[in-house]
């Protein structure tokens, strides 16, 4: 119950699941809005295990969703999936009376909102890529706000453009503290960190072991990667690094995301909103190679605020070949006063106020 000592404090359910695209900025609001007093819910599905920084700080609920996808059964199920899901936020909404709740996107923050919304209760939707998601096109007409990442967010209805405003995309707090850690420009040595998105994208796995392979002796022996990759595929990968006599670390997943960003002085990886988020507020060069299945190209919009500045470098998946990684590699390695000046470029596109804007919104909203 809220603490009668304090009567600004409020019930505030968050709403979100899926990838870590979705997850991180919950997390990092909620940490805020507890630091404010008051009292924070989250509703996620089976992969809510990024909630655990929350300790026993807020009460966590499964609530049951689906991807429509999959034919007509799967279409099906996923309808019932999250028919389940909306009855059961339902309960949790009676039994826990919130103020507000906000939406993260993505299917698995659909029956939370939705079934706010069927209660009447006010509800506010965060977008953090470029273009708005299916659920939160779906939601957008009945949600009181619409607090975007980026200006200029593609596919949002006239009818909605009054409900908007740029809060930013909150980054975990990890990430932030090193915002403030200097880039240093590669001398003898250029470290390279990878990473695939939350499906450790095979791509990465196949086309920079056979890029710097195909590069000069001299300078295959100043690369440090450290790479992430998918667990079946981590030794492999090894391997063909050490053949080349190339320094490199190979794990299916780094727990020390905010150290690695901090020293490596070339980020190479997927555009999902999290990940270009942080690079920009830890300001990191970067080769963005964005996910070619969105129809919208959503990632491809999400690292286009990044490039515009020349703070990074976008390369499509056709164009993402051994042959054309081994040429840049090299040019950062005999110029390597393009990559601080990029480095620059990615950190003023930083937002580091943003979990405190979206608090503040949602502070206006109770």
């Amino acid at each position: 119950m809220p603490d009668i000592q304090n009567p600004t404090q409020k019930t505030i359910v968050l709403a979100a699941g899926g990838t870590g695209g979705h997850l991180f900025p919950a997390e990092a609001l909620a940490h805020e809005l507890l630091d404010r007093g008051h009292k924070v819910v989250i509703f996620t599905d089976k992969r809510g295990h990024a909630f655990k920084s929350l300790g026993e700080r807020a009460p966590i609920h499964i609530v049951s969703s689906a991807t429509l996808s999959g034919g007509l059964p799967g279409y099906a199920q996923a309808v019932l999936d999250m028919s389940i899901g909306v009855v059961q936020a339902i309960a949790l909404l009676m039994k826990y009376k919130p103020a507000l709740v906000v939406g993260f996107g993505g299917y698995p923050s659909f029956p939370g909102v939705l079934a706010a919304q069927m209660l009447n209760k006010p509800t506010i939707l965060h977008e953090q890529n470029a273009v708005l998601g299916k659920a939160n096109k779906v939601l957008a007409w009945r949600a009181q706000q619409i607090a975007l990442s980026l200006p200029n967010t593609r596919d949002i209805k006239p009818a909605d453009m009054a409900k908007t405003v740029v809060t930013g995309n909150p980054v975990r707090a990890g990430i932030i503290a090193m915002r403030n850690e200097p880039y240093m420009p590669p001398a003898g040595q250029l470290r390279i960190f990878i990473t695939g998105g939350s499906q450790a994208a095979k791509v990465f796995a196949d086309v920079i072991p056979a890029a710097v392979q195909k590069m000069p002796g001299d300078l295959q022996k100043r690369l440090y990667i450290v790479h992430q990759c998918r667990e079946d595929a981590a030794a492999e990968v090894e391997m063909r690094y050490r053949a080349a006599n190339i320094h490199a670390e190979v794990k299916s997943f780094f727990s020390d995301m905010p150290e690695r960003l901090k020293a490596c002085q070339l980020f190479i990886g997927r555009a999902g909103a999290s990940t270009v988020a942080e690079i920009a507020a830890v300001g990191r060069p970067a080769i963005f190679v964005p996910y070619p299945g969105h129809a919208d190209m959503q990632q491809k919009h999400n690292a286009a605020v990044l490039a515009e500045t020349g703070g990074a470098w976008i390369v499509l998946q056709p164009d993402f070949t051994p042959e054309k990684v081994a040429v840049k590699l090299q040019e950062f390695l005999q110029t390597p006063e393009v990559l601080e000046k990029a480095a620059a470029a990615a950190k003023s596109c930083g937002q580091p106020g943003a979990a405190k804007n979206l608090a503040d919104l949602v502070e206006k909203k109770l």
